[in-house]
């Protein structure tokens, strides 16, 4: 696969939502300061991130809630 064909991003809190939808295809910790989550890049995700920046999600704050948990621990797994 080529690197277009992943979507990137730093931001916690939007990898927990997409997280929520889709699976997490990898964490690049290259950067120490920064590590980047990798999602597999569809219409349907780009529309979801629309969705989120624009305000216009509603989750249930308990599966957010599990997928930061589980994000977090991809984070620091080693």
């Amino acid at each position: 696969m080529k690197e277009e064909d992943f979507f990137r991003t730093v931001d916690l809190s939007l990898a927990s939502t997409i997280f929520m939808f889709y699976p997490l295809e990898d964490v690049d910790k290259q950067n120490p300061r920064r590590a980047e989550f990798m999602f597999k890049r569809t219409q349907e995700l780009d529309e979801l991130i629309e969705n989120f920046w624009r305000g216009e999600l509603k989750i249930d704050p308990r599966a957010y809630f599990d997928a930061l948990r589980a994000i977090k621990a991809r984070l620091y797994d080693r």
